[in-house]
C-alpha cells in the first residue's frame, strides 16, 4: 500500500483492518477551504454504527495478539511508524491546511513534529513501564502489573488534527492497547491518509483504524459496549457528553482535555519584552484556536501603559503576516471555517460594548475568514468576553493592583488549563504558582507544553492528563497479584 495522497488525491475512505473501506453509511463529509470558502470535497465517509462495529470486532481479534507482542518489536513498529509521519510531513501538513487553514512554517511543520515525537517518546517507554511490589513480611507478596484495557479510541479536535493523534494513539498503542481514531469532521484528512504509513510501519490488522465522521460517529463511539477506553479533546459541552456515553454504555475509562481561558499575569518586576512576546504569541498562535491560549492578561499598574504599548505593536505588527496560509511568508492564516469565523466576530461585537477597543476587530479581505488579532481593556470581571472561551485571536487586558487580588481574578472561572505568571521575584512566582487553580503554570511563559510532562486541567477544563507516564497509566488497569508464601 503505497502513500499516494495529496492535495489533488485526498483520503476519502475509512480505514479498517488494515484496508481502505467504504463506509456502509449513506451520509458524507462536506469540507471547504478556509482560505476563499470553496468546497474542498462533499464525498467524505462518514462513518456509521456498522462502521464503528466493524472496527471494534477487528480490534478485539488483534488485541490477544498485540497485547503479547515483543516489547522490542511493538517499540519498532512505532518507531519506524515515527519515522514516515518525518518523512511526509509536509504531505501530512498540507492535508491538514486544506481544511483548517494553517501555514505550514508557524503550525503544520510543529504539528507534524509533535506527533512523531510522540511515537518515539512512547516508544521508549515500552519496556520500562513497570509495575510494583510489596513486601513480602506478611506471608503474601503482592505483584503489581499495568495491564492493556483493550480497544480504546480517541477522538480528537478540529485544531490540532495530527499532534493529538500523537497524545492519544502513541500511549495506548505502546501500552498494548487496540486503537481507533476519530478525527474531527472539519479535518479529516491527514488521519484518513495514516493508511498505508500504519501498514508500512508493521502494524498489524486491527491495531491502528481510522473512521471519519461528525458527532453522531462520536456519540456511536463513546456509547459502544466493547471500546474500553475513549480519549476525548475538545469542548466543554462535548466532553459532558462524552461522558455520560460512557458512563451510560459500559463505565469505559474517559480522558477529556477541555477548554481554557488563560490567565496570564504579569507584575511590575517582569522582564518587558519577554513578558510581551509569550503573551501576544499565545493568543496567536493558530490563529487563537488554541485551548491554553493565554486570552486573559492582566498586568500590574506601576507597568501596564509600557506593556499596553508594546503588546499592542507586537499584535499589529502579527496583523501585517495575515495570509494565504499556502504562502511561505504567511504566519497567520484565517479562522476554521465559516461557523467559527462568525461566532469570534459575534463575541468582538459584543465585546465593543463590554471594554475599549486597544487594536483589531475586523475582517481581513472580502473572502475568507481572516480576522485581524483583537484586544480588549477595560473590561468588567462578568463580562462574556472575560468569561467564555471565544477560540480566536481575541484577548482582553486589565491591570491590578495586588497579589490577592489578581489571584482571585486569575481562579474566578469554572476553566483551569493553563495560567502565566511574569516576575522576576522566584519567591513571588513559586508562590503564585502554587496559587492557581489550574493544570498547568509558566514561569516568565504560558500556553505551552512538554512530552514528557504531564498535561491537562482542572475543573471543566479536564479529566485526567496526557503526556509523561500519566498517559500510560490513563490507558491500562492495575492488576494485583497475590502470592501465598505461608506453605
Amino acid at each position: 500500500m503505497e502513500f499516494k495522497f495529496n492535495r489533488s488525491n485526498l483520503p476519502k475512505k475509512i480505514f479498517i483492518n488494515n484496508e481502505y473501506v467504504s463506509s456502509k453509511n449513506s451520509k458524507k463529509l462536506e469540507l471547504f477551504d478556509p482560505k476563499d470558502g470553496s468546497l474542498v470535497a462533499n464525498d467524505v465517509d462518514l462513518a456509521g454504527e456498522a462502521d464503528v462495529d466493524a472496527a471494534v470486532a477487528a480490534a478485539e481479534k488483534a488485541f490477544p495478539a498485540w497485547k503479547k507482542l515483543a516489547p522490542v518489536a511493538r517499540r519498532d513498529i512505532m518507531l519506524k511508524f515515527a519515522a514516515l509521519l518525518e518523512k511526509h510531513s509536509e504531505t501530512l501538513a498540507e492535508l491538514t491546511r486544506i481544511t483548517l487553514g494553517a501555514p505550514y512554517s508557524t503550525f503544520g511543520k510543529f504539528e507534524t513534529s509533535m506527533a512523531a515525537e510522540a511515537f518515539k517518546y512512547n516508544a521508549g517507554w515500552i519496556d520500562k513501564f513497570a509495575g510494583e511490589s510489596f513486601p513480602q513480611e506478611d506471608g503474601f507478596l503482592k505483584i503489581i502489573r499495568n495491564e492493556p484495557l483493550g480497544v480504546t479510541a480517541g477522538i480528537v479536535p478540529w485544531n490540532g488534527p495530527l499532534g493529538t493523534v500523537g497524545l492519544k494513539a502513541a500511549p495506548a498503542l505502546a501500552t498494548g492497547n487496540c486503537f481507533i481514531l476519530k478525527p474531527s469532521e472539519k479535518t479529516p484528512f491527514a488521519a484518513l491518509a495514516l493508511g498505508p504509513l500504519i501498514v508500512e510501519a508493521g502494524f498489524p490488522p486491527g491495531v491502528f483504524q481510522v473512521l471519519s465522521g461528525d458527532g453522531i460517529t462520536g456519540a456511536l463511539i463513546s456509547s459502544h459496549m466493547r471500546i474500553r477506553k475513549v480519549s476525548f479533546t475538545g469542548s466543554i459541552a462535548t466532553g459532558k457528553r462524552v461522558q455520560e456515553a460512557a458512563a451510560k454504555s459500559n463505565l469505559k475509562r474517559v480522558t477529556l482535555e477541555l477548554g481554557g481561558k488563560s490567565p496570564a499575569v504579569v507584575f511590575d518586576d517582569a522582564e518587558l519584552e519577554n513578558a510581551i512576546t509569550w503573551t501576544s504569541n499565545a493568543i496567536t498562535a493558530n490563529t487563537g484556536q488554541v485551548c491554553f491560549a493565554a486570552s486573559r492578561v492582566y498586568v500590574q499598574e506601576g507597568i501596564y501603559d509600557r506593556f499596553v504599548a508594546g503588546y499592542k505593536k507586537a499584535m499589529q505588527d502579527k496583523a501585517k503576516t495575515i495570509g494565504d496560509p499556502n504562502n511561505a511568508q504567511t504566519q497567520i492564516g484565517p479562522l476554521v471555517d465559516k461557523s467559527q469565523f462568525e461566532r469570534v466576530s459575534g463575541f468582538i461585537e459584543r465585546g465593543k460594548s463590554q471594554g475599549t477597543l486597544l487594536t483589531g476587530g475586523t475582517r481581513v479581505g472580502d473572502s475568507g475568514f481572516f480576522i485581524e488579532p483583537t484586544v480588549f481593556e477595560n473590561v468588567k470581571d462578568d463580562a462574556e468576553i472575560i468569561t467564555n472561551e471565544i477560540f480566536g485571536p481575541v484577548s482582553i487586558i486589565n491591570s491590578f493592583k495586588t497579589e490577592e487580588e489578581i489571584l482571585h481574578k486569575s481562579n474566578n472561572t469554572n476553566f483551569g488549563l493553563m495560567a502565566g505568571v511574569f516576575t522576576q521575584d522566584i519567591n513571588k512566582a513559586l508562590r503564585v504558582a502554587s496559587e492557581f487553580d489550574s493544570g498547568m503554570v509558566g514561569i516568565n511563559c504560558v500556553s505551552l507544553m512538554f512530552m514528557t510532562a504531564p498535561f491537562g486541567g482542572t475543573k471543566e477544563s479536564g479529566l485526567g492528563r496526557e503526556c509523561g507516564v500519566h498517559a500510560l497509566r490513563a490507558f491500562t488497569d492495575p492488576k494485583t497479584i497475590m502470592v501465598n508464601l505461608t506453605y
